[in-house]
C-alpha cells in the first residue's frame, strides 16, 4: 500500500481537525490483544470549515447530498483514528462499518448513502484494506438533525 497521506494529497484531501465531542464518550478506544483493535464513536457530517449536512434523506435532501454526508463523517473518522494512532499507515484492515441514514419514511436507499464513506475508504486504502463488512440501518431522527452518523471498527499494526 502507498502511503495514505500521499494519496490524500494527490485526492487533494486535507482531513479536517477531530470533531468536538458531543457528550461523555471517548472518541477512539484500543481493545483487543495488545491493542491492536479500535472502536471509533460515531461521528456526524459537521466539519471544522463550518460546512455540516442537515436533514432527512429522500425528504429534505437528495442521494447525493446523503452521500456527502457520508463522505464528511469519514473524514471525521479519520481524523480521529489520526489523533489516535499518530499515523494512518498504521490501520491494517476497517473491520466494520456502522451507519446510521436521517431518513424519510419511503426512503430504502439506506447503502447508496453510505457508499459516500465507504467509496472514499476504497480510494484511499484499496480493497484490501478499506472495504469492511458494513451495516447501513435508516432511522428517524439522529443529534442535531444532521443526515447521518458513522462509527467505524479498525485493526491496527
Amino acid at each position: 500500500m502507498s502511503n495514505v497521506y500521499d494519496k490524500l494529497n494527490a485526492m487533494g484531501i486535507t482531513l479536517p481537525s477531530p470533531p468536538p465531542k458531543g457528550g461523555v464518550y471517548t472518541p477512539v478506544v484500543e481493545f483487543g490483544e495488545n491493542g491492536k483493535l479500535l472502536y471509533c464513536s460515531g461521528c456526524g457530517p459537521a466539519l471544522d470549515n463550518g460546512e455540516n449536512v442537515v436533514g432527512k434523506v429522500g425528504k429534505d435532501l437528495t442521494l447525493e447530498q446523503g452521500q456527502k454526508a457520508a463522505y464528511n463523517c469519514m473524514l471525521n473518522l479519520l481524523a480521529n483514528l489520526h489523533a489516535k494512532t499518530g499515523d494512518l499507515n498504521k490501520i491494517k484492515r476497517f473491520v466494520k462499518v456502522l451507519a446510521f441514514v436521517n431518513s424519510a419514511d419511503d426512503f430504502t436507499m439506506q447503502p447508496q448513502v453510505v457508499n459516500g464513506g465507504s467509496n472514499l475508504l476504497k480510494e484511499i486504502f484499496g480493497e484490501n484494506i478499506g472495504v469492511p463488512a458494513r451495516t447501513a440501518i435508516g432511522v428517524n431522527t439522529l443529534p442535531g438533525g444532521i443526515a447521518c452518523e458513522i462509527e467505524v471498527l479498525v485493526e491496527v499494526e
